[in-house]
């Protein structure tokens, strides 16, 4: 509510914290730590592997174990922070994510590899909605609120970069294993500044029991959909094991829902997600995930394996990408989202980046990086960033004040789950076009070895390629489903009051973003 209205209504605006500028560096610091660990990992992937004798098959694991853990359990996250307390919710997730983060650099194979990265996922998943809700409450100001978020959204951006390098120095200078003991130092900094510096607001908390059955329903019901697409690699889409998970999925994620509809206080109130531009948004933006995380698995490998990068020249090789992000979310989306409807961004920031990727469909063995990997990228990163940025922006506006976590943790759920779904379906596809591939053309190779090794590397380009090209249809479905389904107008161009019922209508305040990892 903006200052106008709360003195019209008759209700007092809370006194800033005057310590929210420092908390908001331990907050930042901590989100700039997840954004390291993603990004750092993506680098270090391949030399884990290798360390680590995890097979092809196995591989997406690293990043699909994290992905699921987080995005399943964010929901759950954000009510733990709202009934524990926002500080100490914060605070326990840094410490869980440095002993996760210790356990993978100590990792002595795959599964305690792909163990310490859930359990990354899990103590993520309770830091996450812990950290936005601190920015949310401690900053009431609209203009002051809309700078923090600024700030906080230019890090996480700009960390992505810092990650990419950071990683390939770590990779090839030092041991894989330091990408994950670097976080260690970033999570005790973060933790002993919020613990001396945050003050969260009285009175905050919300009391109302917790919803068990959701919790349950809900994890598990995405535990088994990303399992049946990892299945599918290995086994086929009709092995029974595989049909069965989905079947299952599907069983429980509907049980799910009927019981939000039923109970009190539900994990997930219905009326977030029924609202047609929300609706739109989480779908669009879960669409929009599942082929950026497969294609930025795809590109590590081409660059490293196919192209022989080094660990660092792969860091450095992926910064237009995130200076496309940045431009997109800062420049362009954010000066335009005041002026035009959201849809009208979104819908060409996906286009543009489906045109990116199909620039990368093009892809070869010996493909120029200048002249097809760079405009490539960089047209990916520029669509994403604008497309991103409004929608960040509307998945919260008008949502009651009860809702707001809630709304803010779906917007991560669903970039988080498509981000699992991405990695595994496109990972089903590329291995199976690869090996499609090296069946059909390694008799022609003959028995010289050079050249059974490049029919080998043109299967593995082959497989990314058809993997890239089901990514370029979902982000062009994405597109439309902006155009279609955000039907909302352009932020600030209508006013809520304090008495706006289940979150309709638009708000005066600067909305809350949520980050993608």
């Amino acid at each position: 509510m903006s200052e106008t209205a709360a003195k019209a209504s008759g209700v007092s605006s809370p006194v800033p914290d005057p310590g929210r500028w420092k908390a908001l560096v331990f907050i930042a610091l901590a989100q700039l730590m997840v954004v390291l660990d993603a990004t750092i990992v993506n680098i270090a992937l391949p030399s884990a592997q290798q360390d680590l004798g995890i097979s092809d098959g196995n591989r997406q694991w690293v990043v699909t174990a994290y992905a699921l853990a987080f995005g399943g359990l964010l929901l759950f996250g954000g009510r733990i922070a709202d009934l524990w307390g926002r500080k100490r919710a914060f605070v326990i997730g840094l410490a869980g994510f440095a002993v996760a983060s210790a356990l993978g650099g100590a990792a002595t194979n795959e599964a305690m590899m792909f163990g310490a990265r859930a359990l990354q996922g899990v103590f993520g998943a309770l830091l996450a909605p812990a950290a936005l809700s601190l920015l949310a409450v401690m900053f009431t100001d609209a203009r002051e609120r809309a700078k923090a978020f600024g700030i906080y959204g230019a890090i996480a951006g700009g960390g992505g970069a810092v990650g990419l390098i950071l990683g390939g120095f770590l990779t090839e200078y030092l041991d894989w294993r330091w990408t994950f003991f670097v976080n260690i130092p970033f999570a005790i900094a973060a933790a002993a500044g919020a613990w001396y510096v945050i003050r969260e607001p009285e009175g905050g908390r919300n009391r109302s029991p917790l919803d068990v059955p959701g919790v349950i329903l809900s994890t598990l019901g995405l535990v088994a959909l990303v399992y049946g697409f990892t299945r599918a690699e290995s086994e086929g889409w009709g092995d029974p094991l595989t049909v069965g998970m989905f079947v299952g999925s599907g069983v429980l994620l509907l049980a799910f829902v009927l019981v939000e509809s039923k109970v009190k206080a539900p994990l997930l109130p219905l009326r977030v997600v029924t609202d047609r531009s929300r609706g739109g948004i989480y779908l669009s933006l879960g669409l929009a995930v599942i082929g950026m995380f497969g294609l930025f698995l795809f590109l590590t490998y081409y660059l490293q394996i196919v192209q022989g990068y080094s660990p660092v020249r792969t860091g450095f090789a992926f910064l237009p990408m995130i200076a496309g992000m940045i431009v997109g979310s800062t420049q362009i989306g954010t000066r335009l989202m005041t002026r035009v409807a959201p849809r009208l961004l979104m819908g060409p920031g996906f286009l543009v980046a489906a045109v990116g990727m199909l620039i990368l469909t093009q892809l070869e063995v010996d493909s120029s990086y200048a002249a097809l990997l760079l405009p490539g990228m960089l047209l990916l990163g520029l669509g994403m960033g604008t497309a991103f940025m409004p929608a960040m922006s509307l998945a919260t506006q008008g949502v009651a004040p009860r809702d707001s976590g809630v709304a803010s943790a779906m917007v991560n759920t669903s970039q988080q789950v498509g981000g699992a779904i991405g990695t595994a379906l496109l990972n089903t596809i590329a291995a199976s076009a690869t090996t499609s591939y090296i069946a059909d053309n390694i008799a022609g190779a003959g028995t010289n070895r050079a050249a059974q090794e490049l029919v080998q590397l043109r299967g593995q380009v082959e497989g990314y390629t058809s993997a890239i090209w089901v990514a370029v249809g979902i982000l062009v479905v994405s597109a439309l489903i902006a155009f279609v389904m955000v039907n909302a107008g352009r932020p600030g161009s209508t006013t809520v009051t304090s008495g706006a019922k289940d979150g309709q209508g638009a708000q005066d305040e600067a909305p809350v973003p949520v980050i993608a990892h």
